[in-house]
């Protein structure tokens, strides 16, 4: 069983390192950063005074917080993972940042003749607590190899897109993806409620036909039922989008239908919503509909 340094136990991270745990490996977490990550095992998990001590110790150092300035923070500020990796070691970014950086990131820890792999998740935090995450991998594949055994613990869908920043890439499309299809939903059903129709009836009827969809499931029934606890919050795709859209204009590239669920996002963020489920940009469209498809039902 391997050493595991986890560095970030929120909504996503404290279930992902709760079934490291449960696979019989030894954690060490960073008290600056995390809480435990439950009751159980308590022989197998110590909680240390920074990264840098976590990296110390662990073989693998997995990294899962909010965004590219606090994966910078972690693994190269002040006793950060970069300073107690050396080689043989694998620092694995699990959160969604963005692609450019994280080839810089590698490039620096391989300085200290450690590994990088990126290794941004989809699933959400149903996935997470079912250990049933898309995990899309960008970094050598000796390296790969070697954390396969974690990512098993964590995921079932599991991918070495490429090199390093390709895993980041796949994240960002995959989030473009997950965005349009919540608009997509939000406008179908917002449509039928503003038409005189039961969204639940239509939904239901949708479920059976070609548009039927995980998230026609998953957050179809979230808009209509009005339970928009996060999962996944609206503030954080946004910073994905974001990802997108810069990535877009680097390459020269038009991704009009990102820049609408953007603005959508943003219509939540301005209303309050910003740590809403990303579920509820439906309650943007309602807002400028002046009509809710609750009062409808």
């Amino acid at each position: 069983m391997a050493k595991i340094g986890f560095i970030g136990t929120g909504i996503m991270g404290h279930p992902m390192a709760q079934n490291l745990q449960k696979a019989g490996h030894s954690l060490f977490l960073s008290s600056h950063h995390d809480a435990p990550p439950g009751r159980p095992d308590r022989r197998r998990r110590v909680a240390l005074a920074n990264p840098k001590e976590v990296a110390q110790e662990a073989e693998f150092i997995i990294v899962m917080v909010p965004d590219t300035p606090q994966v910078d923070a972690v693994l190269f500020g002040e006793n950060g993972v970069a300073y107690g990796v050396g080689p043989n070691k694998v620092v694995i970014d699990m959160s969604s940042i963005s692609p450019t950086a994280t080839k810089a990131f590698a490039a620096k820890i391989k300085e200290t003749g450690a590994t990088y792999l990126d290794a941004p998740v989809s699933g959400g935090e149903v996935g997470a607590k079912a250990a049933t995450l898309s995990i899309m991998v960008g970094g050598c594949p000796n390296a790969f190899e070697r954390a396969l055994p974690l990512f098993q613990a964590m995921g079932k869908n599991i991918t070495r897109v490429g090199g390093s920043g390709d895993g980041q890439t796949a994240k960002v499309a995959n989030q473009i993806i997950v965005a349009l299809n919540i608009q997509a939903v939000a406008e179908a059903l917002l449509f039928a409620a503003k038409n005189g129709a039961d969204p639940a009836k239509v939904r239901e009827a949708l479920m059976g036909g070609f548009a039927s969809s995980k998230i026609l499931e998953v957050h179809g029934e979230r808009m209509i039922k009005g339970t928009f606890d996060p999962g996944f919050r609206i503030s954080l795709h946004q910073k994905d989008l974001n990802l997108a859209l810069q990535g877009a204009k680097e390459l020269n590239i038009n991704l009009p239908n990102t820049a609408n669920a953007q603005q959508v996002f943003s219509t939540c963020a301005a209303i309050g919503g910003a740590n809403w489920d990303h579920s509820a940009l439906i309650k943007g469209l309602e807002h400028m509909a002046n009509f809710s498809i609750r009062d409808a039902q």
